[in-house]
């Protein structure tokens, strides 16, 4: 089973494989989703390149006695990060409860897939709750340890993540129009091909039309109908 959920805008969804699931929820956000230890979810983050993107994760098994989701050692997850052109980011295999970080360097859509690290393949395995919060951009950036690291003031730590503020949106702005160019790009294409078909259609159609007139014709004169 391979589970998806994109953001888009502002907004996440999420849909299954072969399923009828929508699932709407704020970007930016913690949020938590149950999955099977033979489960794979799968992340898609349509972001411009360098921009760091973290995730942090934290994985509940659903205790029978207890009737609740609990701690527990040794339920681990994989994370497996593709670019766009599906290159492997990241491959690497956590604990229970952990971050990833990466950087990206090319504009598109980015796959995190999650898989628990089980040793089970044909039945489901326990039920597990994931906790989940990926923040993308100067999100995810740990300003609290930057400025004890770099001994910055508040202001000094204010002015910083204004101009990354600013950068990011300088990097989206121009994402979304290298995207609304190749989207320009498309559409002129299609119509261009669109026009030279209906030209050869009209093309064949005077041909097929004058051969026919030019047979009939003939086979008038044959005839001496004529």
């Amino acid at each position: 089973k391979q589970w998806y959920l994109r953001c888009v805008g502002k907004q996440w969804y999420q849909r299954r494989v072969r399923g009828v699931c929508v699932l709407l929820l704020p970007s930016v956000a913690t949020l938590y989703f149950h999955m099977w230890e033979t489960d794979v979810k799968c992340f898609v983050e349509e972001v411009p390149d360098e921009t760091m993107i973290s995730g942090k994760y934290k994985v509940e098994v659903y205790d029978d006695k207890g009737e609740q989701f609990v701690n527990k050692e040794g339920i681990g997850m994989h994370v497996d990060i593709k670019d766009p052109e599906a290159k492997v980011i990241l491959s690497k295999y956590y604990t229970n409860e952990g971050q990833f970080v990466f950087t990206t360097h090319t504009p598109g859509e980015h796959h995190i897939c999650l898989s628990p690290n089980s040793t089970r393949w044909f039945s489901g395995g326990s039920r597990l709750r994931v906790h989940l919060n990926i923040d993308v951009g100067e999100h995810a950036n740990d300003y609290k340890q930057i400025q004890a690291k770099e001994k910055l003031s508040e202001l000094q730590l204010r002015v910083r993540q204004l101009l990354e503020q600013v950068d990011q949106i300088t990097k989206e702005q121009n994402y979304q129009r290298s995207r609304e160019e190749r989207f320009r790009f498309t559409s002129e294409s299609t119509n261009n091909r669109v026009l030279w078909w209906a030209v050869a259609q009209t093309s064949i159609l005077l041909l097929v039309g004058a051969w026919q007139m030019r047979h009939l014709k003939g086979f008038f004169e044959a005839k001496k109908l004529v």
